[in-house]
C-alpha cells in the first residue's frame, strides 16, 4: 500500500476539489492510470485525507454508481440495505408517517445515530418522528435519486468527533455526479409475482459545461408504485368479517374495494407511492486555486396507506342516543365498518453553496446550507366519533415541518507528513407542528356519557319524554345513553392547540483533527470536538485511530472514540394519538412529549443527550485481485432514547391500590387533570425517555475478488454482518418483559450478501444472494406467554444486461427470484388479517420481476 502516494493525492486536492486542481492532479492521474488495480478512494473516515478502503484506519464501504444502479429499486433505502448488510430496514404499512418515511438502522442502531452527508455536507432531517421505538428523526434518503449519484461512502464507525452529533453508528456520504458533459436516461418497469405492486421509474442525468472551467450536473427521477396485498380477510376472536350477515360482508368488501382496492377490509402490503425528485450539482473554478460550488434539491412525493379496521362494538362504531333519544350508529355512514385511509404529501428541498480553495499550504472550505422537509397529512374514510351524525368523513389533521440552517468553515493545513484539519460550525434547527382543521380535534357532545342530560335530570321534560318513547332506560348501564366515544379524527386525531407550535434551538461547534504517516508503516489520526446546544449544554468528544501496515498486503487497524447526540426538537415536541396493539388488541394510544406537563404527570422526565463510546479492531488484506476487511466493533450507548412500553389507561374507577386496574385509573386521572381531550377514551399512553444503556457489538466482513478469463471479467463480492445487542442497565423500569425480549431477539443477528458480476462481450450478468439469520418474537406483555422462532431465509436476485450499442442497453431480472417468503407470524401483533410480521427486516412482498432500458450519451 503506497501511503505516501495517497498523501500526495491529498496535497493535490486537499479540500476535495472537483475542478480547481485539474492541472495539479494531471500527472498523478496519469501515474495511477498506469496501474489497473486502483483502489476505491473514500473521503470520509479521515478529515482532510481521502484514503483507499483498505488503507483507511476505520471501516469504509464505497459503492459506485454501477453498484447503485445494479439494484432493482428506486428507493435509496432498499438499495443501501441490499448492498450494506449492517444497514437494515423494515416495511411498516400501519405506522402513521412511518408508512411514507421508513426508519432504518446501521449496525443495529437507528438512523438518527448515523450522520448523513451530501457532498460532505450534513443532510437535513425529515419532519417525521417515528412513533414508537427510538423515536427516530433522521434524513429521508429516499429523496435522493439514484441518477444523481457518483458514489456512496459508508463509514461504519463512530465519528462524532470528526463530523458532529449523530455520527454514533457511522456516516453515510452521498457524492453527487460532477459531469460537465454526457448523460444518461433509464426507464424501469416491473411487477410482483402476485400481479400487483406495478412500478415504473424514469430517471436521467445530464451534464453541462459552464464555460471552460465549470460544470452543472442535473439529475431527475419520476417514480410510481402501486400497493401490494399480502394479507387475508379480517377474522379474529373478537370480530370476524366472514361470520357476519351477507349484507354486512357485502358492504365491508365494497368499502375495502373502494378505499384501498381490495375486498380485504384490512390491507397489508406496501403502500401506494409516487414522487418526483430533482438534484443539481455545480462548480466553477475561479482560478487554479479557488472554486465556488453549489448543490440543491427539490422533491415532492405522496403516499397513502390504511389504518386498522373499525368494526361494530370496538369503541368507535357504537350506538349513541341523539337529542330526541333515538339511536344513531356510525354504521349509517359505513354499513360495513370502515378502515381509515391515511395520506401523506411530502415536500423536501435544500440548497448549499460554498467557496473552497488553497492558499499556500492552507486549504479552506467556507459553506452554508439550508434544508426543509414538510409532511402534510390527510385522513379519509373515517369519522370524529364524538361528533356523532354531524361528523365529516375526511379531515386535515395538520402538518409537520423541519428546517435547518448551517454555516461551516473547514480548513486543512499541510504539515509535510501530517495533515491538520480544523473548523467551526453554527446551526439553527426548527421543528413545527401546525394545526389541522377544526373537526379533526373537535371534542363533540358524545365524548361524555349522557350528553343530553336524560339521566341526570337536566334534560327538559319534552326531551326526556321523547327519549323514553325511543327506548331510553337509565337503569340499564348498557343503554347507549352512557356510551362515550373518542374525540378527533379517528385513527389520527388532529394536532390540538396545546401541542402545536415551533420547537427551536441553535448550536455551535469547533473541532481539530490531525492525521498522517508516523512511520512508513503506521498511519494515525486524532480528533477532538466541542459542541454546545442551546437546549442541552455542551460536550467534548474525541477519537483516535490508526492503521499499521504489517506487510505491503496486510494491515491491522483500530479506533477508539466518544460520541454525543442531542435529542432533536422533533423528539422533544412530537405528540400523537393512534391505534396500537399493546396487548394484541387495537387500542387508542397517546404519545405525549416527555417534557410536557401531561407526560410528567404520568412519570416522565425531560430528555437528555445520549453519549457513546466506540471501539473497533480490524484487519485488511490486499493481495493481487483479492481484498478483504474484517472489523470488530463495540458501541456503548448510554441514556439511549426509546419509547417506553405502553401503559394501560382506564376510566373505570378503582380505589384499592392493590387491585388490578388501579394504576390504569390513576393514569386516566392524570390525563384528565392535565386537560387531555377525550382522556376517558384513551386506552394507553407512552412517551420517549432516556430509557437504558446498551452495548452493540459485532463483526463486519467484506471480501472482493476480481479475475479475468477467456469467458470475460468476473467480480465476486461477499459481505457479512454479525451483530449482538444487550442491555447495560436494567430496562425493566420502562420495558415490560415482551419488549425486553423482542428488543434483544426481534432482528436477525446475521446478515449476508454474496454477489457475482460477470461481463462477456455484449452481455453482463449479476447474481446476488441475500441471507437473513434466524430471529424470534414473543407475546404476553409483562408475562411471556409464547415465543415464535423464525427460521433463516435466503433470497436470490438475478439480472442480465444486453448492450445493444455503446449508447443503449436493456436489462431484465428478478428480485427474490424464487418467490421466497419469511415464516408466517403466529402470535402477538400478527392479527387483523396480517400474515407476516410487518416489522420484519426480511422482505415479505414476494418475487418481483422487471425490465430496464438504459441510454448513455
Amino acid at each position: 500500500m503506497k501511503l505516501k502516494k495517497l498523501n500526495a493525492a491529498i496535497l493535490a486536492g486537499l479540500a476535495g476539489y472537483s475542478l480547481s486542481m485539474t492541472v495539479a492532479t494531471t500527472a498523478l492521474a496519469e501515474e495511477e492510470a498506469a496501474e489497473e488495480n486502483v483502489e476505491k478512494i473514500a473521503v470520509v473516515g479521515a478529515r482532510g485525507a481521502p484514503r483507499s478502503v483498505t488503507s483507511s484506519p476505520v471501516p469504509v464501504d464505497v459503492l459506485t454508481a454501477e453498484d447503485i444502479t445494479g439494484v432493482a429499486s428506486s428507493d435509496m433505502n432498499d438499495i443501501m440495505m441490499t448492498l450494506v448488510p449492517s444497514y437494515t430496514l423494515t416495511r411498516q404499512p400501519i405506522s402513521d408517517g412511518g408508512t411514507f418515511i421508513r426508519p432504518a438502522q446501521l449496525r443495529g442502531l437507528p438512523t438518527d445515530k448515523t450522520l448523513v452527508l451530501v457532498n460532505g455536507k450534513r443532510r437535513h432531517r425529515a419532519a417525521l418522528v417515528e412513533i414508537g421505538g427510538s423515536g427516530t428523526q433522521g434524513p429521508d434518503i429516499a429523496t435522493i435519486p439514484t441518477a444523481a449519484l457518483g458514489s456512496v461512502e459508508v463509514l461504519r464507525d463512530g465519528a462524532a468527533a470528526q463530523y458532529g452529533s449523530d455520527a454514533i453508528a457511522g456516516v453515510i456520504n452521498f457524492q453527487l455526479k460532477n459531469n460537465a458533459e454526457g448523460g444518461s436516461l433509464s426507464l424501469d418497469i416491473g411487477q410482483y409475482y402476485e400481479g400487483d405492486g406495478d412500478q415504473y421509474t424514469i430517471s436521467g442525468n445530464k451534464g453541462f459545461s459552464l464555460g471552460d472551467d465549470g460544470f452543472l450536473s442535473i439529475s431527475a427521477e419520476v417514480t410510481d408504485s402501486e400497493a401490494t396485498y399480502r394479507g387475508e380477510q379480517y377474522c379474529e376472536s373478537w370480530f370476524c368479517v366472514d361470520e357476519q350477515s351477507d349484507e354486512y360482508i357485502a358492504a365491508a368488501e365494497a368499502m375495502g374495494n373502494s378505499v384501498h382496492g381490495s375486498p380485504q377490509v384490512q390491507p397489508w402490503g406496501q403502500p401506494n407511492y409516487s414522487g418526483a425528485k430533482v438534484f443539481l450539482n455545480a462548480g466553477y473554478a475561479i482560478n487554479s486555486d479557488m472554486e465556488i460550488y453549489s448543490f440543491a434539491n427539490y422533491s415532492e412525493s405522496e403516499g397513502d396507506g390504511s389504518f386498522f379496521y373499525r368494526y361494530p362494538g370496538n369503541g368507535t362504531i357504537e350506538d349513541l342516543r341523539e337529542p330526541d333519544g333515538s339511536i344513531y350508529s356510525p354504521l349509517e355512514k359505513f354499513p360495513g365498518g370502515f378502515t381509515p385511509r391515511f395520506f401523506g404529501d411530502i415536500t423536501d428541498y435544500s440548497f448549499a453553496a460554498g467557496l473552497k480553495g488553497m492558499t499556500g499550504s492552507l486549504g479552506y472550505d467556507i459553506s452554508g446550507r439550508y434544508g426543509y422537509n414538510e409532511i402534510s397529512y390527510t385522513l379519509k374514510n373515517t369519522i370524529n366519533p364524538s361528533m356523532g351524525p354531524d361528523s365529516p368523513t375526511s379531515f386535515k389533521p395538520g402538518d409537520l415541518s423541519n428546517d435547518e440552517l448551517q454555516f461551516q468553515a473547514d480548513f486543512t493545513y499541510d504539515l509535510a507528513e501530517y495533515v491538520l484539519a480544523f473548523g467551526a460550525s453554527y446551526m439553527e434547527e426548527s421543528y413545527e407542528i401546525s394545526a389541522g382543521d377544526a373537526a379533526s380535534v373537535e371534542v363533540g357532545d358524545y365524548s361524555s356519557p349522557d350528553p343530553w342530560g336524560f339521566c341526570d335530570g337536566t334534560a327538559s321534560a319534552d326531551a326526556l319524554a321523547s327519549a323514553l318513547a325511543n327506548g331510553l332506560d337509565c337503569s340499564d348501564s348498557s343503554d347507549p345513553v352512557y356510551t362515550a366515544v373518542g374525540v378527533g379524527s379517528n385513527g389520527f386525531p388532529g394536532y390540538s392547540a396545546a401541542y402545536t407550535g415551533t420547537y427551536e434551538r441553535d448550536s455551535y461547534a469547533v473541532y481539530a483533527d490531525i492525521s498522517g504517516d508516523i512511520t512508513d508503516k503506521l498511519f494515525a489520526q486524532a480528533a477532538i470536538r466541542y459542541e454546545d446546544y442551546s437546549d442541552f449544554g455542551s460536550e467534548v468528544v474525541y477519537k483516535i485511530a490508526g492503521i499499521f501496515q504489517v506487510t505491503d498486503e496486510i494491515a491491522v487497524r483500530s479506533s477508539f472514540g466518544t460520541g454525543f447526540r442531542a435529542p432533536t426538537p422533533g423528539q422533544q415536541g412530537t405528540t400523537n394519538v393512534s391505534t396500537r396493539l399493546p396487548n394484541g388488541l387495537p387500542v387508542a394510544t397517546g404519545l405525549f412529549p416527555a417534557g410536557s406537563a401531561t407526560a410528567q404527570a404520568l412519570g416522565a422526565s425531560p430528555l437528555k443527550p445520549e453519549t457513546s463510546t466506540n471501539f473497533t479492531l480490524g484487519a485488511t488484506a490486499d493481495v493481487g485481485n483479492f481484498t478483504l476487511t474484517v472489523d470488530y466493533y463495540r458501541i456503548l450507548l448510554e441514556d439511549r432514547v426509546n419509547a417506553i412500553s405502553t401503559l394501560d389507561v382506564s376510566a373505570t374507577e378503582v380505589t384499592d391500590p392493590d387491585a388490578d386496574g388501579y394504576d390504569a385509573y390513576q393514569r386516566y386521572l392524570a390525563l384528565d387533570a392535565a386537560g387531555v381531550d377525550g382522556a376517558n377514551t384513551i386506552g394507553g399512553v407512552f412517551y420517549f425517555q432516556n430509557a437504558f444503556d446498551t452495548v452493540t457489538q459485532g463483526i463486519d466482513i467484506v471480501g472482493t475478488y476480481n479475475f479475468e478469463s477467456e469467458y470475460g471479467d468476473t467480480t465476486i463480492t461477499a459481505s457479512m454482518n454479525f451483530a449482538d445487542q444487550n442491555f447495560n442497565s436494567d430496562p425493566k423500569v420502562y420495558f415490560n418483559n415482551e419488549a425486553i425480549y423482542d428488543f434483544l431477539n426481534g432482528t436477525p443477528a446475521t446478515r449476508g450478501v454474496l454477489s457475482v458480476k460477470h461481463a462477456m462481450d455484449d452481455m453482463s450478468f449479476t447474481a446476488r444472494m441475500n441471507y437473513f439469520g434466524g430471529y424470534s418474537n414473543s407475546d404476553g406483555a409483562s408475562q411471556l406467554s409464547a415465543i415464535q422462532i423464525f427460521e433463516p431465509e435466503v433470497m436470490f436476485d438475478l439480472e442480465g444486461t444486453y448492450f445493444i450499442s455503446e449508447m443503449l442497453s436493456v436489462s431484465a431480472g428478478a428480485r427474490n427470484l424464487f418467490d421466497n417468503y419469511p415464516d408466517a407470524g403466529e402470535i402477538g401483533e400478527t392479527c387483523c388479517g396480517r400474515i407476516y410480521r410487518s416489522d420484519s427486516i426480511v422482505d415479505w412482498q414476494g418475487g418481483y420481476y422487471y425490465m430496464r432500458l438504459n441510454m448513455s450519451f
